[in-house]
């Protein structure tokens, strides 16, 4: 039989219980106790003959407010999860849309330079023209007007045709 002097926390961490359970059981039992030199309280036990198992904790009961409370966060909480799932819902259909008319504006861009391009091309076009028009009518060397006009219209001709052959590439 060894007897062994032991605080009430090695005592419950002996036989893995708390503190305040090993102090208690120290008083159900009858055990011899007396004091340190630092004041703390020593507990004669031994711990071959002691048999003790310590038993699972019950459950409180809890309380019927705290219950239906838990209840109504619970409730809630799955109302805040079903409208997260929602406005993810709305927020992808948002964005697909979004991609699409990114999409469309991308496209819509592409054919404004087109046309910026065809444009300035059009206007350098009907500058030359009006050039060639008023060059007909002023000019007037000594040639005759309708010679001239005549190779003045040639050379218009190839710069039309030339103009859309540059066109077509």
């Amino acid at each position: 039989m060894c007897v062994e002097l032991l605080t009430y926390a090695d005592l419950g961490a002996r036989l893995d219980i708390s503190r305040e359970a090993a102090r208690s059981l120290a008083r159900r039992r009858g055990l011899p106790r007396s004091r340190s030199g630092d004041g703390k309280a020593l507990v004669s036990v031994d711990l071959a003959t002691l048999r003790y198992t310590p038993r699972p904790r019950k459950d409180r009961r809890a309380d019927p407010v705290d219950a239906s409370m838990a209840k109504i966060e619970a409730i809630k909480i799955g109302a805040f999860r079903a409208e997260i799932a929602r406005l993810e819902e709305v927020a992808t259909a948002y964005r697909a849309v979004f991609e699409r008319e990114r999409d469309r504006a991308d496209r819509l861009a592409v054919e404004l330079q087109q046309a910026i391009a065809e444009t300035m091309a059009a206007n350098a076009w009907a500058a030359r023209l009006d050039d060639e028009v008023t060059a007909l009518r002023t000019d007037r060397r000594g040639d005759s007007i309708a010679g001239h006009a005549a190779r003045r219209l040639g050379h218009l001709a190839a710069s039309i045709v030339k103009a859309d052959r540059a066109a077509c590439r």
